[in-house]
């Protein structure tokens, strides 16, 4: 028994000394990349209605795109960072 108490003892003492995680929220550049992908997203579903039963007009052709593309943006916009401030060192032209 003096095994398993030492083990748990361990184990909380390896789970108290982890680092913990630092999450970061999303960018306001972020933001409104994945407003621009909801966009494009729903251009992608209102293209999608236009297409003909058989698949073989323009819309059929450039509605998944659309859509596939802008669920790639909104994908792109979380993990896009806040842009870099200006060092003091510059100077603006």
């Amino acid at each position: 028994m003096g095994k398993k108490s030492k083990r748990k003892e361990k184990a909380a003492q390896a789970l108290n000394s982890a680092a913990p995680a630092v999450v970061e929220p999303i960018s306001s550049r972020g933001k409104m990349v994945i407003g621009l992908g909801i966009g494009v997203l729903a251009l992608g579903f209102f293209v999608l209605t236009l297409t003909d039963r058989m698949g073989r007009n323009w819309a059929s052709n450039l509605a998944p795109f659309l859509i596939l593309g802008g669920y790639a943006v909104i994908g792109l916009g979380i993990f896009l960072p806040e842009r870099a401030a200006p060092s003091p060192e510059q100077k603006p032209i």
